[in-house]
């Protein structure tokens, strides 16, 4: 068996990356595409290797014949690589082509070693590996029937999204048997070059032949090992991550915030949302008017705050609209001046924003890291603030303040000319449920000095359209707070979000209900975890003491090298540091998932 190595292309979306050489000279975490491509190549019997040239081809060449020069490399030159595809490659290295056995591959993969040995050893003489379609993918598609057979090639123009969930992607590498490449593709290849010309890929020719050749192409599925096609500066980002070391990977993981969707199979135990809301009513609803919204502009913050002062039942000049409640927290922390009471640990997105030397910081000293209103009070007293920052639940612990010590801890900022900012991003996930709001207008008017955030992200499960709300009856501060933000801060999406949210509220009261009763499930569940202590929680996660066997990096760490799950590890979060106790924390999910976990977390 011999392999064939396309390498004549552009790659023109790689921007500086390509500008001197090729695709496959590209670095993913310090090792060349190619090198990395012959490196496991080498560990299969090969007769030799032919590398089809093009753009910076010389560069290429003058490499591989430096630093491989005892391996039988042959070189097949595309001198008009700007002007044809890989399908005019393929037709110049028929000559090789049609000698042996072939392994075809494209030269900007990337890819396990196992991937490889996979499509050796499968006993079918001709197989395309393939792998089933996610979001990420690009190119040609399969669809294939029980056997594996490959009943069709889809090309880019056929491609329908209504489809997908029978798709496959091609990976672009194929195994072929000679006498398929001579009496199957090559006449195939060389009457279709000449009927519709050079500028096509070589797929459409396998397409053509399963159309009308009982052929006997395979499809092998490459499930559960990983693989990337880089074609531009994202691909090479996640490429680099997906292959990186396991500590590396999780910090590149972590340092994404987000995107997660963009790494097939993660299971995200990080970020904190609803897994019971939205439902497919109010989806189909937004999908239904997706071109409208997608053409149209935005309405200006007027009417978005009228919209907000509907969804939660306000008066619309005590509301302001941001685009996610951090947009909101920046604006709100540049404003602020005077010292800031903070409780460690917390949602650092506050604290991050401020000085730090202007901070006042409460520390509870027990292994929950619970608090009262009457803590607070006590510690903050004799405190010189001008503003206290309350998280409730908090994040990371879940701690919570209920309803009634609330209004106290409110009265007591209001008679001590204190800005009491409560966060109530996760309240809704609370024993009691949306009663425990305090955005009411009754409430915002008795204590003109109380401010409330609110991300929709979180408890409403929509964090994709970047919502949130900044309340107050201090109507001074919420005009300066939209004079801060763009007009146009919340697209099109998230307005339409607002404006229809009210016929799909008893849904959301029932998803929350939902949510409750998975917590009590899962609580017990991790209770029954022998290395951990879990903090009882009033939000849609919990925190977690690693009390035996692992590390919070530790756990964090082999979770997502061999199972793929992420979790927060806490112990670069302020305030766990000083104890050295190892916390992690670990998202709710829907039942499959947390069954997952808890299964996972057993065995381990």
């Amino acid at each position: 068996m011999q392999a064939i190595i396309l390498a004549a292309g552009m790659g023109r979306r790689l921007g500086e990356f390509t500008a001197n050489n090729t695709k496959c000279m590209l670095e993913v975490n310090g090792i060349r595409l190619i090198d990395r491509m012959l490196s496991q190549l080498s560990m299969l019997e090969l007769s030799r290797i032919i590398i089809v040239i093009g753009y910076e081809g010389q560069n290429l060449k003058n490499y591989l014949t430096k630093n491989y020069p005892d391996w039988n490399i042959e070189f097949v030159e595309n001198r008009v690589y700007d002007k044809t595809n890989n399908i005019y490659s393929l037709w110049l290295a028929r000559g090789y082509m049609s000698e042996d056995d072939t392994l075809l591959l494209e030269s900007d993969l990337i890819y396990e070693d196992a991937i490889l040995k996979a499509a050796v050893d499968c006993p079918n003489p001709n197989v395309a590996l393939v792998s089933k379609y996610e979001t990420w993918m690009d190119g040609t598609m399969v669809r294939i029937n029980d056997e594996l057979d490959i009943v069709n090639f889809i090309p880019k123009a056929a491609f329908k999204y209504s489809d997908t969930g029978f798709y496959y992607k091609t990976v672009n590498i194929y195994k072929f048997s000679r006498d398929f490449i001579v009496n199957h593709y090559l006449p195939f290849l060389d009457a279709y070059i000449k009927v519709l010309g050079e500028n096509e890929y070589y797929e459409q020719v396998l397409r053509v032949i399963t159309l009308i050749d009982k052929c006997g192409i395979k499809a092998l599925p490459i499930t559960g090992l990983n693989w990337y096609e880089i074609d531009d500066v994202q691909d090479l980002r996640i490429a680099e991550t997906i292959f990186a070391t396991p500590e590396e990977k999780l910090k590149k993981i972590q340092h994404s915030f987000g995107g997660y969707w963009r790494y097939p199979g993660l299971i995200d135990f990080c970020y904190l949302v609803n897994p019971y809301f939205p439902r497919p009513r109010i989806v189909d609803e937004m999908k239904a008017n997706f071109e409208t919204l997608l053409r149209e502009y935005p309405s200006g913050m007027g009417v978005n705050s009228l919209l907000a002062g509907k969804y939660f039942a306000i008066k619309q000049k005590y509301v302001v609209v941001g685009n996610g409640a951090a947009e909101l927290i920046k604006a709100l922390m540049e404003s602020h001046e005077g010292k800031f009471g903070v409780t460690y640990p917390t949602f650092e997105e506050y604290p991050n924003r401020y000085d730090s030397s202007q901070l006042i910081k409460f520390h509870p000293s027990n292994p929950d890291l619970s608090y009262t209103a009457d803590d607070l009070m006590a510690f903050f007293s004799d405190k010189d603030i001008k503003s206290l920052l309350l998280v409730n639940p908090d994040n990371p612990s879940g701690n919570f303040i209920c309803f009634d010590d609330l209004l106290r801890l409110a009265d007591w900022a209001q008679k001590s000319q204190i800005q009491l900012v409560v966060d109530e991003s996760f309240v809704d996930f609370s024993d009691n449920g949306i009663n425990d709001t305090l955005l009411k207008n009754e409430i915002l008017e008795q204590f003109p000095t109380l401010c409330v955030m609110k991300s929709i992200s979180k408890s409403y499960g929509v964090p994709g359209l970047r919502l949130g709300i900044f309340a107050s009856a201090n109507e001074h501060l919420i005009s300066s707070l939209k004079k801060d933000v763009a007009i146009w801060n919340i697209n099109s999406f998230a307005e339409f979000y607002m404006q229809i949210f009210g016929k799909y509220e008893k849904d959301y009261v029932r998803a929350c209900d939902k949510f409750r009763e998975e917590r009590a499930i899962f609580q017990t569940e991790l209770e029954a975890i022998p290395y951990l202590h879990v903090v009882p929680s009033q939000a849609n996660y919990f925190l977690c003491e690693i009390t035996d066997r692992f590390t919070s990096y530790e756990l964090t760490l082999k979770l997502l090298t061999d199972y793929n799950i992420l979790i927060k590890d806490c112990s670069s979060k302020k305030g766990f540091g000083e104890s050295n106790r190892q916390y992690v924390r670990i998202a709710i999910r829907d039942r499959k998932d947390n069954s997952y976990l808890i299964d996972t977390l057993s065995r381990i």
